[in-house]
């Protein structure tokens, strides 16, 4: 797939003297952002409905004390 967008010049730089320093092209660097960046935006997306749901009452929620006796940790 080929995709298309314009970087900022500072974000441009700063891609450019990573390339430099690594001796990556450029394209590299971009896949592992994207990789990553996706990895994180999955995790966050997460994170944000998990809030959403315990917010709302609708995720069930557990104190660590609650936790530890149910492992068979507990004191």
């Amino acid at each position: 797939m080929v995709i298309s967008f314009e970087l900022d010049a500072k974000t441009e730089q700063r891609l450019k003297k990573l390339a430099m320093r690594t001796g990556k092209k450029l394209d590299v660097h971009l896949r592992e952002l994207i990789a990553y960046g996706i990895e994180d935006l999955e995790d966050l997306y997460l994170a944000e409905s998990t809030m959403q749901r315990v917010t709302s009452g609708t995720e069930p929620i557990h104190s660590s004390e609650q936790v530890r006796k149910n492992l068979g940790l507990a004191d």
